[in-house]
């Protein structure tokens, strides 16, 4: 299996989970601010402080985002390219948005896949505070409870990256049993997932996330080459304990890839963020 070396010490801990409670909601996205403020005020206004959300059919003028690039560096094993600032209306096909904190502030991470004013189908790493809604947009989504991404300094890859962290529940609240998760550098991600929830006792559930592989093997027998990109799980499930996973992703040279990820064969580059909601029984 493919693996990347980062700079800094190797973790003991392969991968964060924290318990918590997920709620399905339907949360409308204001324009006339950034997509940042809009995601962190709809949140607020259901009750939660963070959560994930799948983004589709947005209109978004500015935008602003970026692809995976070589390090400039030794710092880094990976980075990103040169902010791309399409002139016009660009839609949000799909994109998912992991909502949480950075230095005590709401702050969310997105991977999607949109179309620019020239008609060109892109994909990349959406940047919330310098991208607007240009109109509000009705939007699919979780609220987490009892449990939080956080930005925290991260060694191993000298990168600021979410982190799971206990948070507060709200009395009487009533959401499916969930976890949130953090899977680190060349770790196998489908491995990761099911090792999640056998440690929390999932023997179902739906997965959704975004991250990054070290390239990628799909079932079908192709594959991606470019060492860093960034992944969007467009469809994810643990059945009977076995995951599935169907992403899509955008390597180094700007190319859309997407498929069924080959069982056993695709490792983490720099970190993969999870919300692992719990099927088949009744809330909790």
């Amino acid at each position: 299996m493919r693996s990347i070396r980062h700079p800094g010490p190797i973790a003991l801990e392969r991968f964060a989970a924290i318990p918590c409670a997920a709620e399905p909601l339907t949360l409308l996205l204001e324009a006339g601010c950034s997509i940042n403020d809009a995601v962190a005020q709809a949140f607020a206004d259901a009750g939660f402080s963070g959560g994930y959300i799948r983004l589709r059919n947005a209109r978004v003028d500015p935008m602003r985002y970026v692809i995976p690039a070589a390090s400039p560096d030794g710092m880094h094993a990976a980075w990103y390219s040169d902010i791309s600032a399409p002139e016009g209306i660009t839609v949000i096909e799909d994109a998912g948005l992991v909502a949480g904190r950075r230095d005590e502030q709401p702050f969310f991470h997105c991977h999607g896949i949109w179309r620019t004013p020239d008609g060109v189908r892109r994909m990349g790493h959406l940047l919330p505070l310098d991208s607007h809604l240009a109109e509000q947009v009705e939007v699919t989504a979780w609220g987490i409870e009892g449990a939080l991404f956080d930005v925290r300094d991260d060694a191993e890859t000298n990168f600021r990256l979410f982190a799971p962290i206990r948070a507060p529940v709200q009395a009487g609240r009533r959401g499916r049993r969930a976890a949130i998760c953090t899977v680190k550098p060349n770790e196998d991600i489908g491995q990761a997932i099911e090792a999640v929830c056998r440690r929390h006792g999932f023997d179902h559930a739906s997965i959704q996330g975004i991250g990054s592989l070290v390239g990628a093997d799909f079932d079908d027998g192709s594959a991606v080459f470019s060492y860093a990109t960034e992944v969007l799980v467009t469809d994810g499930a643990v059945r009977s304990g076995r995951c599935t996973l169907d992403i899509a992703l955008v390597g180094m040279d700007g190319v859309i890839s997407a498929g069924r990820l080959r069982r056993d064969a695709n490792p983490v580059c720099v970190t993969f963020e999870l919300l692992v909601v719990a099927s088949d029984e009744e809330p909790a």
